[in-house]
């Protein structure tokens, strides 16, 4: 099974910054995207940046240009990367980490998801 663990979520200032990471296992060859989402209380989850196998990345509008997404790409246990800068209160949100194996943007479908990092600016 797919297992993802988030971690690095926590209190900052606006106009810090801050990085999560989101490490997988039991991965196999078919997972073709891994995306982080947040979502805040009473509010639709929102997608705000994913990359596919062929390092191919996509961003929210709302994060665009502040936070970065990337992965060490290892084999079956890789880990996810969102570097966040210039955190502003809207930022606030629970942040998790999901993978999918069909097209990767932040309309697929995703099959597999952490439990949540929590970031508070």
């Amino acid at each position: 099974d797919v297992q993802l663990v988030e971690s690095g979520g926590g209190s900052v200032q606006a106009g810090g910054s801050l990085t999560l990471s989101c490490q997988a296992s039991g991965l196999t060859s078919s997972v073709n995207c891994l995306a982080w989402f947040r979502q805040v209380p009473g509010q639709e989850r929102e997608g705000i940046a994913s990359i596919g196998k062929d390092g191919k990345t996509t961003y929210a509008d709302s994060v665009r240009g502040r936070f970065t997404i990337s992965s060490d790409n290892a084999e079956d246990t890789p880990t996810l990367y969102l570097q966040m800068s210039c955190l502003k209160v809207d930022d606030t949100a629970m942040y998790y980490c999901a993978a999918g194996w069909g097209y990767c943007d932040l309309q697929a479908d995703f099959q597999a998801w952490g439990q949540g990092t929590q970031v508070t600016v």
